[in-house]
């Protein structure tokens, strides 16, 4: 599989990475830990080298699984962990239900104390690189910047990160702090990030990761217009909106829909997949490091790999927009950026 560099580090990724997010088992629905274990090493073997979890992602959940899964081939991938929150420790670590999150908490001794949790779950002495997840309206930026730094002069963690931060805040952070990548969400739904962070993360030479490629599952093809959530599953919580855009209220997802069905028809000439042009589309511009995709099976795994290799021409992506502007479906562009979901 193709590699890009992750901005101004030494690591090289796969173009396509591995989310974590759906092995939560309490946020995108109940998970077959065999099968996806069975996937990450599938993915290993056919050139996926990224996988990014997240304390949160459960809590913990995800790390566990992963460090588990991972286990003799951890030397050969990068991970990449996200932490930022503040839980409920009264609970077992291995209670489903451990540490409710009780929201975002980036203080200096805090972050420190987390990445020694991350550490543990993921079964390994180092974490290649380490996000903080969500900016702390309640602490200073150059807080958790800092923990980071002395993180990585303790080779705790080889190089840090941002996720879901604004230009004005990563200005912020860089005087602290030689961030290499920012993780945001992009897709076809969503193009938001066009705008202004994916311009800066070029000009900077910051490594961009695009999280939610299919869309949330928009662009899988797996959706009905009768299509339900689990209690278990963000995208019912949330009442519609995804990461402040209403892509999962009626009338929007109905319309989504429809386009992704166009979408589907326009990938089959060319005997390939909607999930697969999902991923070409988000991989066709060069500032992108990696494309992260949630894999739950080694059926899903395989599908998105061969996506890797696939270049769009300007006349497919013209034809993507024409099917946007027929069907009156918006892509965001102009929108705020998500900074309290």
């Amino acid at each position: 599989m193709k590699q890009r560099k992750i901005g101004n580090s030494d690591l090289h990724c796969s173009t396509i990475g591995y989310g974590t997010w759906e092995m939560s088992g309490s946020m995108y629905g109940d998970i077959d830990v065999d099968a996806a274990t069975r996937a990450i090493h599938s993915a290993i073997d056919h050139g996926i080298n990224l996988f990014d979890t997240a304390e949160v992602y459960g809590p913990f959940h995800s790390e566990i699984l992963l460090g588990k899964a991972l286990g003799e081939k951890r030397k050969d991938v990068i991970i990449v962990d996200k932490v930022g929150f503040k839980y409920d420790e009264s609970q077992d670590e291995s209670s489903k239900k451990f540490g409710g999150v009780l929201g975002r908490h980036s203080e200096y001794h805090h972050i420190i104390k987390r990445a020694e949790g991350c550490l543990r779950r993921l079964n390994t002495d180092v974490i290649d690189l380490m996000l903080i997840h969500w900016p702390d309206f309640n602490t200073a930026l150059d807080e958790p910047m800092r923990a980071l730094e002395k993180l990585k002069a303790d080779g705790k963690i080889r190089y840090c990160g941002v996720s879901n931060f604004n230009t004005e805040m990563m200005d912020y952070c860089l005087k602290y702090s030689d961030i290499v990548s920012n993780q945001v969400g992009y897709h076809m739904f969503d193009q938001r990030m066009e705008k202004s962070i994916l311009p800066y993360c070029q000009e900077k030479k910051i490594g961009f990761m695009g999280y939610g490629t299919l869309g949330f599952g928009l662009l899988t093809g797996a959706f009905t217009p009768q299509t339900t959530f689990a209690d278990n599953d963000w995208r019912k919580w949330k009442g519609g909106d995804a990461f402040w855009l209403p892509i999962f209220k009626k009338e929007n997802f109905l319309r989504e829909l429809k386009v992704g069905k166009r979408l589907a028809e326009l990938a089959a000439v060319y005997g390939k997949s909607l999930p697969q042009l999902a991923i070409a589309w988000a991989l066709r511009n060069e500032v992108v490091s990696v494309a992260l995709v949630g894999m739950r099976n080694e059926q899903e795994m395989k599908q998105n790999v061969e996506a890797a290799e696939w270049q769009l021409t300007e006349t497919d992506l013209k034809e993507i927009d024409t099917i946007f502007k027929e069907e009156n479906c918006p892509t965001y562009f102009d929108y705020p950026m998500a900074l309290n979901d």
